[in-house]
């Protein structure tokens, strides 16, 4: 038997530039993870095991996981038995179907001792949400959750350079559990958009990538205020491009007339935002609690 997980992440800056050879700076959130729990069996099973976020919904993640890495990395000796759960909120933008895949390929390698490349790692788990399933994604997602907390990701130079988490401030995640969406019906859309050239989505993703570096630069000169300058900067070039829930736009709308930065934390519709002043950020949490929004410090 083996046993591993994934966190969920969100991005702070640079999203989603990750698909169009930009950059990206994020972070994995230790309050949600996702665990897959693998045994030899007789026949591939795969179901969820207790309570969760994903009662259903992951079984194709996994199987789309199992069949990549007999694919990519050594083959199984044996059908397999996989149980998996999740605590990441589904369809908000915090990573949850990546890190399903994520830790079935972890607990896949552990069971039949096999090493994969912590670089080679992200390329796989792409893989199988792209090409398996034919779902439009970036490596973002899978780049952090691979390595763990504070990452920059320069998709340019191929570089990703895991930074102290220590460097954030205080953040908050807020989400509306009921107002999720498939993140990659959204990606599909820019996706087309900017296969034709369109100017305008070109330029944006120019923009965040830029964002990502300034966002970088910013906390390793320990310049708060130009960090959140960032994290603002990048929620107006999203909402420049895409079409945006006005369930999701009313927890930014909120944040910033309290004055506090915050932006998406994927494609989903969860924010992440900078938890600057005690006061400012409380007010913010029985507002969007009172419409029924979920609110936590992130624990990076």
């Amino acid at each position: 038997m083996a046993t591993a997980s994934a966190y969920a992440r969100t991005g702070l800056a640079g999203h989603p530039s990750d698909g169009y050879g930009g950059a990206t700076l994020s972070v994995t959130l230790r309050n949600f993870a996702a665990e897959v729990e693998v045994v030899a069996a007789e026949a591939l099973d795969i179901a969820p095991a207790g309570d969760g976020q994903w009662p259903e919904g992951g079984e194709r993640l996994i199987r789309a996981a199992v069949a990549r890495f007999e694919r990519d990395c050594a083959p199984l000796p044996a059908p397999v038995r996989v149980r998996y759960r999740s605590t990441i909120p589904r369809e908000v933008g915090l990573g949850g179907s990546s890190a399903i895949v994520i830790a079935t390929l972890r607990a896949l390698a552990q069971l039949t001792g096999t090493q994969i490349a912590i670089e080679r790692l992200p390329h796989i788990a792409l893989a199988c949400e792209t090409e398996e399933l034919g779902i439009a994604a970036g490596l973002q997602d899978r780049v952090v959750q691979a390595y763990g907390g504070l990452v920059f990701m320069d998709f340019e130079r191929g570089v990703n350079v895991p930074l102290d988490a220590a460097l954030l401030p205080p953040l908050f995640v807020a989400w509306h559990p009921s107002a999720g969406g498939a993140s990659g019906t959204a990606h599909a859309d820019v996706r087309t958009r900017f296969d034709v050239g369109e100017p305008r989505v070109v330029a944006a993703m120019e923009t965040l990538a830029r964002l990502a570096h300034e966002a970088r630069a910013a906390l390793e000169q320990k310049d708060r205020p130009a960090f959140a300058a960032a994290l603002d900067a990048g929620y107006d070039v999203r909402a420049s491009i895409f079409g945006l829930d006005p369930r999701h736009t009313a927890m930014i709308a909120a944040a910033r007339e309290l004055g506090l930065s915050a932006t998406y934390t994927g494609s989903g519709g969860a924010i992440a935002g900078i938890a600057a002043d005690p006061e400012r950020t409380a007010a913010l949490r029985r507002r969007l609690q009172a419409d029924g929004v979920r609110v936590e410090a992130a624990l990076v």
